[in-house]
């Protein structure tokens, strides 16, 4: 006859799929009863109408389904008290339930010992040259090499990330102070415009804005990741200076484009990441030719040599250089792998695991 303990034991490798942790070490398994070869299973889910409970009820019966002894399950799916739900979240945060406010835990856990192995801000000039975009087909290529990574769109004003990877109408599922990250292509991802309605404009001053960034460290539940991306607002104003601020070992891209006009400001933008100790990795020209269909030739519609004066300046590497795509062809602003962008930003994503000492070793570990 099977026991509670291998009932327990067995439910131990089933996560919740938000919050990645074993539903038993969240303390989600509320009750087990055993009747000879049928076992029920209560679990307590954070709010009501969850749509992953689903997902939940099916791994809970599929692995208890396959213990000796055990002839039929029952999977019951109940709800957390407040106080319940309190607790969970300190779980998840690392702490107690009574000191639950994540602001007032002298660091956030995204900054704390044992984080993500790197930050890297990506940055501009000027608004315009696909920075956004840049910075989120990086993350997807990264992702699909292996890397665990979180994108922060740190653009409070001009945020775009959402909607560059389709998925503006979702929304981050919230646990009392704590928000759970969508995710998309294997990324995770935080935006404002998460949290706005939409064509409603954020009008704030400097301190909000870094307020917000902090609750992006603080109130996320990141779980492992590798790598850390933001994604900056253009120009060099006051969130890049709380990045900098923030994170003192954060390495930073650059992105421009052909034109002299973009790589002058860019320049200016690696020179603050510079004068900062932080270590500029590389420049992104963005934009950089349109690959004619018929003939296969490049065409540098924009000029050229913008990205290499960048490099030069700022004596770094020119990391990649992505051609303008065809946009009445996309559906999102994720090109597909096997495009001519994806190629590129597959080959940016190797460069940049190498700039940053990602290894594959250092990934399976």
């Amino acid at each position: 006859m099977v026991t509670k303990e291998q009932v327990i034991e067995a439910l131990r490798d089933v996560h919740d799929p938000e919050v990645h942790r074993s539903i038993v070490e969240l303390d989600m398994v509320k009750s087990v009863e055993i009747e000879g070869t049928h076992v029920t299973v209560e679990v307590l889910l954070t709010i009501r109408g969850c749509p992953l409970s689903n997902v939940i009820e099916k791994e809970v019966n599929d692995r208890l389904s396959k213990l000796a002894g055990v002839d039929e399950v029952t999977v019951k799916i109940g709800h957390m008290s407040d106080e319940e739900r309190a607790a969970f979240a300190a779980k998840v945060r690392g702490g107690s339930a009574a000191g639950a406010n994540p602001q007032q835990a002298q660091l956030p856990p995204l900054l704390q010992e044992g984080g993500p192995r790197h930050f890297l801000a990506v940055a501009s000039g000027k608004g315009g040259v696909g920075k956004s975009t840049v910075t989120a087909n990086l993350a997807v290529a990264l992702a699909r090499q292996g890397v665990r990574v979180a994108l922060i769109d740190a653009d409070i004003y001009g945020f775009s990330i959402p909607a560059i990877f389709g998925v503006q109408e979702r929304k981050p599922t919230m646990i009392d102070e704590l928000i759970i990250p969508v995710e998309a292509n294997g990324v995770k991802l935080i935006s404002m415009q998460f949290f706005v309605p939409k064509d409603t404009p954020v009008v704030w001053r400097g301190p909000m804005l870094g307020k917000m960034l902090r609750n992006f460290f603080a109130q996320v539940v990141w779980g492992d990741v590798d790598v850390v991306l933001l994604d900056l607002p253009p120009g060099t104003g006051d969130m890049a200076l709380d990045i900098h601020t923030l994170l003192p070992n954060s390495k930073q891209l650059i992105v421009t484009t052909p034109q002299s006009a973009a790589s002058e400001v860019a320049v200016r933008a690696g020179l603050m990441g510079v004068r900062t100790n932080h270590e500029v990795i590389g420049v992104v020209e963005n934009m950089a030719y349109y690959q004619c269909e018929a003939c296969g030739e490049p065409a540098y519609i924009f000029g050229r040599g913008g990205g290499e004066r960048v490099a030069k300046q700022l004596n770094t590497d020119l990391l990649a250089e992505i051609p303008i795509a065809n946009l009445s062809e996309q559906t999102s602003g994720v090109f597909d792998a096997n495009s001519i962008q994806g190629v590129q930003f597959d080959k940016l994503a190797i460069r940049v695991r190498e700039s940053l000492g990602l290894t594959s070793q250092e990934l399976r570990a």
